[in-house]
């Protein structure tokens, strides 16, 4: 048997493509649903690279596949989160690709207030768990701000009551940031604002605040669902400026809230927490400065009373001095005598002591002495005394040795400068002249150095560099003889430069 049976002669039934039935069946659920609303709780939520979200409504019946698109997901009041009952806005479509149909959300509520209250309380625990509701991270708020930001409505009532509200109490410098209070541009706004409060530097054109106070008046839990959302609460926790947190009445409460270091009941209590009654202020520092003053004068006169009581019990000055001065006196009158018995006691000590002092008492102490010495030469053994005198002996030797070295060293640098200076007096005598040809005339062992000096009846003699040679006499020879040997006896003087 076939699967498909062949078409039977005369049938006229049409064949669809698979695209013309998706088509078809697309304009059909499209055509008959249209826009639709859609209770019902949330299953999965994913969220693509893309910036859409998939997710899935469901009942205790059926599953309904959710998509939003990510331009319409950043307009969205809440955030999906998984398990949050809601009530949905969109389109019903198909989806060919996988042959289903799905939900194309354009709006997305909470399905009534318990839904919300049940969203709140789960978020509230997931953020005190990261201890962004922790007391150690609030800071004070300070005592008198000088600059103060706003962030509000600028066309509401809450602004004004603000601002009477701190004219009335201390006039400061407000900066207004306009924010939108209520619907989808609330929590990025006003998240904004406090980061951009934070980031104004100091001493810069805009003056950053002192202090930051986020107000908004009463209204439906919806209405203050932007000062829940988790980015608002997160700006809140990190702010560095001290900031507080007035969003509804008194008993309205929201997440920033836990996360702002203060929270008033309302805007005007905001104000009033700000700053201090200025008025107040001036007479409470004007009841100081009185009572500084009664306090330092009632001060001064106990002390000026102290001081005349104190002064009345001190004794006069005379009577101070009359004992020392007294005491002087007896001590002048004493010293004379005193210093005399000094000195006799000092005397008679003395004599005392000379008296001790005799011949015989010395020779005894020599003799003690004597015999202490010859005690202590027996205690010294042969032996000892045989070493030392053996060390004394090398020790002798060892110097007896560099001496002598140290003598011929010296003798021998002696001998050469003699020789030297011997050399020296050869060569500049008058003899090495006379071995060159020169000659000498003497007459009568005197130097004759002119003709004008050679005596008139006193005989010459001539030198030359191997004896003299006597000229004018009968007895030449001896002359001569003699003369040679007085000049070999006699030591060479005279020079002829």
């Amino acid at each position: 048997m076939d699967l498909i049976d062949d078409p039977q002669p005369g049938e006229n039934a049409h064949e669809f493509t698979v695209a013309e039935l998706s088509g078809a069946v697309k304009r059909v659920i499209e055509g008959e649903f249209g826009r639709v609303r859609v209770k019902g709780e949330l299953g999965r939520v994913t969220i693509a690279r893309s910036g859409h979200i998939y997710t899935d409504l469901k009942d205790d019946r059926a599953v309904l596949s959710s998509v939003i698109w990510k331009g319409q997901a950043a307009r969205l009041a809440i955030r999906p989160e998984e398990g949050m009952e809601v009530v949905a806005t969109g389109r019903l479509t198909t989806f060919p690709g996988q042959s289903r149909y799905q939900l194309v959300i354009d709006d997305i509520r909470p399905a009534g207030v318990g839904a919300l209250m049940a969203m709140l309380e789960k978020r509230k625990k997931v953020l005190e768990a990261e201890g962004l509701f922790d007391p150690s991270r609030k800071q004070p708020i300070p005592y008198l701000p000088e600059v103060i930001g706003v962030v509000t409505s600028p066309t509401g009532a809450v602004i004004r009551d603000i601002l009477h509200r701190l004219r009335d109490r201390f006039p400061r410098q407000v900066l207004i940031w306009p924010v939108a209070v209520q619907g989808d541009r609330c929590a990025p706004e006003v998240t904004n604002a406090i980061k951009g409060f934070n980031a104004l530097a100091p001493g810069g054109p805009i003056p950053r605040p002192d202090l930051i106070i986020v107000a908004r008046g009463g209204g439906s839990i919806e209405d203050l669902w932007g000062f829940n959302e988790e980015s608002l609460v997160r700006a809140a926790a990190s702010s560095d400026i001290p900031l507080i947190s007035a969003v509804g009445h008194e008993t309205d409460t929201t997440l920033i809230d836990y996360a702002s270091d203060r929270r008033a009941p309302t805007p005007t209590a905001a104000a009033e927490m700000a700053v201090p009654v200025r008025l107040d202020l001036l007479a409470w520092c004007d009841e100081q400065g009185t009572r500084l003053m009664r306090g330092l004068t009632q001060s001064v006169t106990l002390r000026r009373q102290r001081l005349n009581d104190l002064s009345r019990a001190l004794p006069r000055p005379q009577s101070l001095l009359a004992d020392p001065r007294q005491r002087l006196d007896r001590v002048d009158y004493a010293l004379p005598r005193a210093l005399r018995a000094v000195v006799e006691r000092r005397r008679a000590r003395y004599t005392q002591s000379a008296a001790v002092l005799r011949p015989t008492t010395l020779r005894s102490r020599i003799r003690l002495a004597q015999q202490d010495i010859s005690r202590l030469s027996e205690r010294l053994s042969p032996r000892l005394l045989s070493q030392k005198k053996m060390q004394g002996q090398d020790r002798l030797d060892a110097l007896s040795a560099r001496l002598s070295a140290v003598g011929v060293s010296q003798l021998d640098r002696a001998r050469d400068r003699l020789s030297a200076l011997d050399r020296m007096r050869q060569s500049l005598g008058y003899t090495e002249t006379l071995r060159r040809g020169y000659a000498v005339v003497w007459a009568d062992q005197t130097l004759v150095a002119s003709k004008a000096a050679v005596p008139a009846c006193k005989p010459l003699e001539i030198q030359f560099h191997d004896g003299r040679y006597g000229v004018g006499t009968t007895t030449e020879p001896q002359q001569s003889k003699r003369s040679t040997k007085k000049a070999a006896t006699k030591p060479e003087q005279g020079s002829l430069f």
